[in-house]
């Protein structure tokens, strides 16, 4: 199956240009999600704090449908903070956070889960199940029909470059390919924005970019917002894009970086 086929099969989640998706949405529901100024990511005033440490100061923002945009800051800075309260891992907070226009304080953690999907550094796949297990698994923890979510995780792994390693359990595959398989997982419950927290941080060099170019490849094709936390200074060369700046938990930059690509 070519890569067009796959991305058609796969059906994105809605974005401006997708026609199947247009198809099942009212008039105001299709301007809403035409509208290129849309925040799918909007943060006002939020304030993190572990016991007598502030984590995030005030730390106000808002990430457009359809950006990828890197979060960028040293350890201990609050960015991972911020991922975790984005996809529900850490509650108590205070501020603003809306996501798809929606307060997450108003939102059953399971429709977060189905908007929001998460990568880590550590690609948390489960060594008993094969590449195609773990990728269902995010389907079946959210009451999805197998039949369904069997077909979609199939040509998943053909989209990330896996397809004939279905079957392969974690230890048979390689770092870049669990990592792949890690994408494809993540993008099972069609999300409309994707979280990676150090995606290429256990890889080589050559991996993290082929990484990094799968992500940015998925974003442009299927218009899925995307917030990429990475501490390497060659990726975001390699891949010019919005760059957020964190430091002592509160937010020092974000512009457009218009470095050239290597």
């Amino acid at each position: 199956m070519s890569t067009a086929q796959t991305v058609s099969a796969y059906q994105a989640p809605n974005r401006p240009g997708n026609p199947v998706q247009y198809q099942d949405m009212t008039r105001e529901e299709a301007c809403r999600v035409s509208s290129a100024d849309k925040a799918m990511i909007s943060v006002d005033r939020l304030q993190v704090a572990y016991p007598e440490t502030p984590v995030l100061k005030g730390v106000s923002l808002k990430v457009k449908a359809g950006e990828f945009v890197f979060l960028q800051g040293k350890s201990g800075s609050g960015k991972s903070t911020f991922l975790k309260i984005l996809y529900r891992d850490i509650e108590d907070f205070s501020g603003d956070v809306m996501i798809d226009g929606r307060s997450i304080k108003e939102m059953p953690r399971y429709m977060t889960r189905r908007i929001v999907g998460t990568i880590f550094q550590s690609f948390e796949l489960l060594d008993r199940k094969t590449a195609l297990e773990n990728v269902m698994l995010a389907g079946e923890v959210i009451g999805r029909q197998k039949a369904e979510i069997h077909a979609e995780a199939l040509l998943l792994l053909d989209k990330v470059g896996l397809k004939g390693k279905e079957h392969r359990f974690p230890h048979q595959l390689s770092g870049g390919e669990q990592q792949r398989v890690a994408i494809a997982r993540a993008l099972l419950n069609r999300p409309k924005i994707l979280l990676a927290d150090e995606p290429t941080g256990n890889l080589d060099p050559e991996n993290a970019i082929n990484i990094l170019a799968l992500l940015k490849e998925i974003n442009t094709q299927d218009g899925i917002t995307m917030l990429i936390v990475t501490h390497s200074e060659e990726l975001v060369r390699a891949f010019p894009a919005r760059t957020i700046v964190i430091k002592d938990g509160v937010i020092l930059e974000s512009e457009s970086v218009t470095l050239l690509s290597r």
